[in-house]
């Protein structure tokens, strides 16, 4: 009887949790620096993503990563977050991206089109198509982070808009498609403290880092008990 009971439980919890990794891996984590900073002290959000959830966590994520990079090469190397998509199974991939494109592309200027062909008002444009893509490949559940707001003056001052814009169109995507889910990481970065920012006021000191992948990894908790 107690070897019974032990294999309900077994049942039981493995039913709260997503399946082993399938050929691919577990988490996988794509996009630019903002998820890439601190990879060199082993404190990127993507490495406490993994210290939290106790769990394989692989970043691909590479500075200066435009969502949609026209350069053949560059893409090659990582510079083109879709190209970063390694393929296989996984159970969750992780995505950020759009910041360069507005910076590369229009300068942070007049970014209307740019924001259109990232993501339309209708919801289709390359972000939805590619995670469309990757579920139908992977089977993968889906997270797009959302960008915070910078503390003083950085680089992406003038992108403001147009990345809220471009965020308020994922969050209402992400809002009608089973298994995608928008998390803004400004739901947990305040940008009146100087200690959440590194030095050049955009990307996340080891706090922010701290805040914003534990905060990733919750939702990952949340969601892999339904």
């Amino acid at each position: 009887m107690w070897i019974v009971r032990i294999a309900a439980v077994v049942l039981l919890l493995a039913g709260c949790t997503d399946r082993a990794p399938r050929g691919g891996g577990d988490v996988l984590v794509l996009g630019d620096s903002v998820l890439a900073w601190n990879a060199t002290k082993g404190a990127s959000i993507p490495d406490v993503m993994g210290q939290a959830l106790g769990r394989t966590v692989i970043s691909k994520a590479v500075p200066g990563a435009q969502f949609d990079n026209g350069s053949t090469l560059a893409g090659a190397v990582g510079f083109d977050i879709q190209r970063q998509f390694p393929g296989g199974r996984w159970n969750w991939i992780v995505l950020n991206g759009g910041a360069n494109d507005l910076s590369a592309d229009c300068g942070c200027g007049a970014c209307g089109a740019t924001v259109d062909g990232l993501i339309s008002q209708d919801g289709s444009g390359a972000v939805p198509a590619f995670i469309t893509r990757m579920q139908r490949e992977t089977g993968a559940r889906v997270i797009w982070m959302g960008y915070y707001k910078g503390n003083g003056k950085g680089s992406f001052e003038g992108c403001r808009d147009d990345l809220v814009e471009m965020e308020r169109r994922l969050a209402q995507y992400a809002a009608g498609r089973d298994g995608v889910y928008f998390v803004d990481s400004e739901d947990v970065i305040d940008p009146r403290d100087p200690a959440q920012f590194a030095p050049d006021n955009n990307h996340p000191s080891v706090k922010g880092s701290a805040l914003i992948g534990n905060y990733l990894a919750q939702t990952i908790q949340l969601r892999s008990q339904n």
